[in-house]
Formats: C-alpha cells, sequence, structure tokens
C-alpha cells in the first residue's frame, strides 16, 4: 500500500485547479489507487436543502458494482434510521472504518442494508464536514473480504476531508 503520498497527490490536484467535476472524479481514483480498493465513491450533498447524491465512482473492474446515482435523493428522511453509518455522517461524528461488515455490530452499520445497496465487505465512511454541516462521503471500500485499516492511512484520509469540502462546494452550487 503507498498511501504515504495520499495527501500530496490530493494537494497536486487541488492545486490544478480544473473543474470541480474533473477534480473529483480524479481524487476518488486516487485515493482507491492508494489504498488499493475495489471501489471508491463520493457521496456530495447540498447542506441547506438536505439533498445528496453519490456523484462520483470508480471501480477497479466491471465486475464491481457502480454505484453513481444521477438524481438528487432527500437524505434526511428515512436514510439516517436505515444506515447507521449516515447517521454518524449528518449529525458529524468521527468517520467510521469498518474492517469487517460481517462482525461489525449494528451500533455500527445495519448489516443487511450494506448487503443490499453496497454489497462491500470492507469500508471507509469518511465524514467531509465543514462549519457544522456534511458536505459528503468518501467512500472507499473492498469485496469479498476484510481488511483492515491501518492509523497512517486513517490518518491521511483524514488529513484530505478538509480539502475537499471548497471542491464540493463548488461543484454543488
Amino acid at each position: 500500500m503507498t498511501t504515504t503520498s495520499l495527501p500530496e497527490a490530493i494537494n497536486r490536484l487541488l492545486a490544478e485547479a480544473q473543474l470541480p467535476e474533473t477534480t473529483l472524479h480524479q481524487v476518488v481514483e486516487e485515493v482507491a489507487n492508494a489504498l488499493n480498493a475495489d471501489r471508491c465513491f463520493l457521496y456530495v450533498r447540498q447542506p441547506d436543502q438536505h439533498h445528496g447524491r453519490i456523484a462520483f465512482c470508480w471501480c477497479r473492474d466491471e465486475t464491481i458494482p457502480n454505484v453513481i446515482q444521477p438524481d438528487w435523493q432527500e437524505d434526511t428522511t428515512d436514510l439516517p434510521e436505515d444506515d447507521p453509518l449516515f447517521r454518524a455522517a449528518i449529525t458529524l461524528k468521527p468517520s467510521v472504518y469498518v474492517d469487517d461488515v460481517e462482525t461489525a455490530g449494528p451500533d455500527v452499520l445495519n448489516r443487511e442494508f450494506e448487503h443490499k445497496t453496497f454489497g462491500h465487505r470492507a469500508l471507509i465512511h469518511a465524514h467531509i464536514t465543514w462549519e457544522g454541516e456534511l458536505w459528503g462521503i468518501l467512500q472507499p471500500c473492498l469485496f469479498g473480504q476484510p481488511r483492515h485499516w491501518t492509523d497512517d492511512e486513517k490518518r491521511q484520509i483524514e488529513a484530505i476531508l478538509p480539502k475537499l469540502q471548497p471542491v464540493i462546494e463548488q461543484f454543488v452550487r
């Protein structure tokens, strides 16, 4: 795993000052490759509208489901009840690092919801927040096997999250 350069790689992408769509697509791919993930997606939000959608998704190959959502969806009705991970994000709790969906407790995630909606086995649910609002969720994941997320990987993911908020804000405005 070569996560040692993830913050630097993201800084380089941001310095290129491309369109927000281009930058965010490249960020998702960079994170996936750095973590050797099977898929990485970015859920973006319009906090003032309580709407969100998975706008960017990178998959290692065609066997991995692409979860792009073309339409904005209200995300403060049933989703926080059905998904403890989303509830943690919307209530501005720290990011969640799940080594194994199969062994995580119901206080962490809804196993049935994860199976039906995403199908992954290990994931990072990284919360992109700013000034008391959720702007996005970065979610690299693996299929078919658990994976331990190292302290170094966690530090690097947390280091890039605040840098993504301004780009997401440009995208959703």
